[in-house]
């Protein structure tokens, strides 16, 4: 009588469960987590395909209701809200692409605002969100429309950050944040900061490591390949300018801005 009774007792929870988990109504889904958790804390170690389905089920639904509120409290700019919630999620689920997106821009914007508490975990959310776009571990890229989106401001994001401690890792991140497809391709200040970055990092560097290696020496074959390597890293610096203002002014074209303008 015993075995029959929990046999039945499975069967009605998890038929509660199966039923209205096909629901679409907030209620219908809170009545399937409520049967999903019960019966995962009673039949949790059968390990069946019903068990593993539960729990499934439960862990989806908990994510959601965290993802909810993480990004209510960004919406909200409650900033330090949302990394205190998102660090719960991440705790159980570091490659939680949501979370790692939304605490990125929270960062971002908390620091845009002058709050820099919160920027050494940030930049370790963006790292993270991009390697997983870069693993092709994202198949959904929310709370971005695409994964061209969510790279574009991820990189953005990441280079603004590292662009005065780390101009030559900025500057390949800029780059990344304005190829086709992205929402920043077009962007003028995107393509200044790329130009300012690649300055600041690669070109002084090269600069520096030339003239102590050839400053007061003549002229040589590794002189010379150093010397136009310098040459083409200037250039990406000044296509970059040319970029930013050819896309501030429609009316001229990329061009015509690497040009000096000559009247007739």
């Amino acid at each position: 009588m015993t075995s029959q009774r929990f046999d039945r007792d499975k069967e009605t929870l998890y038929a509660i469960f199966s039923e209205s988990k096909r629901g679409l109504s907030p209620e219908q889904q809170q009545r399937a987590y409520g049967a999903a958790k019960e019966y995962a804390r009673r039949y949790g170690g059968d390990n069946d395909t019903y068990s593993k389905e539960a729990r499934r089920f439960v862990t989806e639904f908990e994510n959601g209701i965290n993802h909810y509120e993480a990004y209510a409290a960004y919406n909200a700019k409650n900033y330090a809200k949302a990394f205190e919630l998102g660090r719960t999620v991440l705790k159980a689920q570091p490659e939680d692409f949501f979370v790692l997106a939304v605490l990125s821009e929270a960062g971002y914007e908390n620091a845009l605002a002058g709050n820099s508490s919160l920027n050494d975990e940030t930049i370790d959310y963006l790292r993270k969100a991009l390697q997983l776009l870069a693993a092709g571990k994202v198949s959904k890229p929310d709370p971005f429309k695409s994964v061209d989106a969510a790279s574009g401001f991820l990189n953005l994001a990441l280079g603004w950050f590292l662009k005065d401690k780390s101009p030559v890792e900025a500057a390949a991140a800029f780059e990344k944040a304005v190829q086709p497809k992205s929402p920043y391709e077009t962007d003028p200040l995107s393509h200044y900061r790329l130009g300012v970055a690649i300055l600041k990092g690669e070109f002084a560097q090269l600069s520096a490591e030339y003239n102590e290696k050839y400053g007061t020496k003549g002229p040589s074959a590794e002189q010379q390949a150093m010397l136009e390597r310098i040459s083409r890293v200037g250039t990406h610096a000044i296509e970059a300018y040319a970029r930013a203002v050819a896309l501030s002014d429609p009316k001229r074209s990329v061009a015509n801005a690497t040009s000096p303008q000559v009247n007739p």
